[in-house]
């Protein structure tokens, strides 16, 4: 999220918390009002790159970046609000007109103008990343002056407000040098001191910041990789802040003393997709035999607890458009009259892959799943990769089933729905051209009435022909130490720093 000034930036899971340094591990330096602020932040996912278009979906990367470089609006319960844009206007179907902030400067003070925008995004539209379904409808972008940016759509494109919250914008000239990236300069609340792969992202305050200035003097984001390692370095002080502890870990932090532990919604959810090119699974019948043979309910309850919910539709229910549908009933019996009418009597082999720590409890929620598909006859065999190998098999469609996490990083179900399950994204195999004409009117629309009317009956088509298992809603949680004031953990899971501060205990 983005620090908005004089706005509400939205709901959030929000807390005040402290952290008492020792000199060795950092922190705030009490010895006097001039003391310097410092804050240490352990996420569950570090940055691989600061590169935001070429990982314009990246969790890790997106938290780092966007204390840097802004995007033109940001959302604030899923409506678009201004950052580096004060206005826009839609004059027609085809055209998004967006006038910038006036006096906006870069930390090198270079003045922002619509040429970094057109630049930026066209840099990420290029790129031909996860996100370029978003961007499709747009023909053109111009910069007709230094205030004002041109989108020309094919298509009516309501979504794009939406869809620019997730462009951070940079510098024009610059952009395109590697190098720029490893220290990216921006128009946000930080400037970017270092970064070092695999270890940590240095930043410090933008004391010539256009909004309100942070109260931090400087942020360290630190890599982690070890759970439990980052556990011991909340408790020992080292840290300040973490994010995502493991279900089966939150007793070592929830009532911990000088410890606060908090939960929030999350956009997080489980999946598991089926390779519809191929028998078996371009079968819809065993399609939903696989859903109804699982206990979704008894398995989230069991491995999850408070951090999932059983999920509702295809999108969490933090995120606009997403309808409240009726769960598959966990039924085996049934399961197995849906395989015996689809040719599959006795059951089949087939295989699940997932990328190790791909999310919590995944190799338990994998087994699971397991035992109760042998109980109905379908012998799974569990194949968990290495992240590199795993993106490079489900890439190139080697796999039967997939397990994963995804996150509807805009809040908005057009992210998901209309990115991942129109026949054009093709990617497992399922195409549904009732769907795909839905998806679009919902694209195109800017009645937000209309929209959520839409992704329902859009999300009763994919969950009739179970288009893959949408087992569980994940819930957001994170930790700190007990004194650290202004933290706020939004539902997309990539916290601002702006508004942290640090007291003296």
């Amino acid at each position: 999220m983005f620090r908005l000034p004089n706005h509400r930036t939205g709901v959030y899971l929000t807390v005040s918390l402290v952290t008492v340094f020792a000199a060795s591990c950092g922190g705030s330096d009490t010895s006097g009002e001039s003391a310097e602020q410092v804050f240490r932040y352990s996420p569950g996912l570090f940055p691989v790159s600061l590169d935001t278009h070429q990982y314009p979906a990246e969790e890790g990367v997106q938290t780092a970046v966007q204390q840097v470089l802004e995007p033109l609006v940001a959302l604030d319960d899923g409506e678009p609000v201004p950052v580096l844009a004060e206005s826009w206007d839609n004059p027609d179907e085809s055209t998004w007109v967006f006038t910038l902030r006036d006096g906006v400067e870069f930390s090198d003070g270079t003045p922002l103008t619509a040429e970094d925008v057109k630049a930026s995004a066209e840099r990420l539209i290029e790129m031909e990343g996860p996100l370029a379904p978003l961007w499709e409808p747009v023909e053109a972008i111009e910069a007709t002056d230094d205030a004002t940016v041109i989108f020309h759509t094919s298509e009516p494109l309501g979504t794009l407000p939406s869809t620019l919250s997730l462009l951070f914008v940079g510098q024009a000239e610059a952009m395109e040098d590697d190098a720029y990236w490893q220290r990216p300069v921006g128009t946000g609340p930080f400037v970017v001191d270092e970064f070092v792969p695999d270890e940590r992202v240095a930043l410090s305050r933008n004391d010539a910041y256009w909004g309100e200035k942070a109260l931090l003097d400087r942020v360290e984001i630190v890599s982690i990789p070890e759970e439990s390692s980052r556990i011991t370095a909340l408790h020992n002080g080292e840290i300040d802040a973490m994010s995502t502890i493991p279900p089966d870990q939150v007793g070592e932090v929830d009532g911990a003393d000088g410890i606060v532990y908090e939960t929030g919604p999350s956009f997080t959810y489980y999946f598991i997709w089926f390779n519809e090119y191929a028998e078996p699974f371009d079968d819809v019948r065993v399609r939903q035999a696989m859903w109804h043979a699982v206990n979704v309910e008894g398995t989230i309850g069991d491995l999850f607890g408070e951090m999932a919910t059983p999920a509702r539709a295809p999108v969490t229910q933090a995120v606009f458009g997403a309808p409240e549908l009726e769960p598959y009933s966990y039924d085996p019996e049934l399961a197995k009259r849906l395989l015996a009418e689809a040719g599959y009597p006795d059951g089949f082999q087939t295989t699940i892959h997932w990328p190790r720590e791909g999310g919590p409890n995944i190799l338990a929620l994998a087994q699971s799943f397991i035992s109760d598909w042998a109980d109905v006859g379908i012998q799974v065999e569990p194949l968990e990769k290495e992240r590199a190998q795993w993106l490079e098999d489900f890439g190139n469609m080697n796999w039967d089933m997939n397990l994963q996490t995804n996150a509807t990083g805009t809040g908005d179900a057009d992210f998901t729905l209309g990115r991942l399950y129109v026949c054009a994204a093709d990617r497992m195999g399922y195409c549904n051209e009732e769907l795909d004409s839905l998806l679009a009117q919902a694209r195109a629309s800017l009645d937000p009435a209309e929209r959520e009317r839409l992704y329902r009956e859009a999300s009763e088509i994919m969950w009739e022909d179970a288009v893959g298992i949408f087992p569980a809603d994940l819930a957001n949680n994170t930790a700190y130490r007990e004194n650290v004031q202004g933290y706020e953990f939004p539902p997309n899971g990539r916290p601002s720093f702006a508004t942290v501060s640090i007291t003296s205990g």
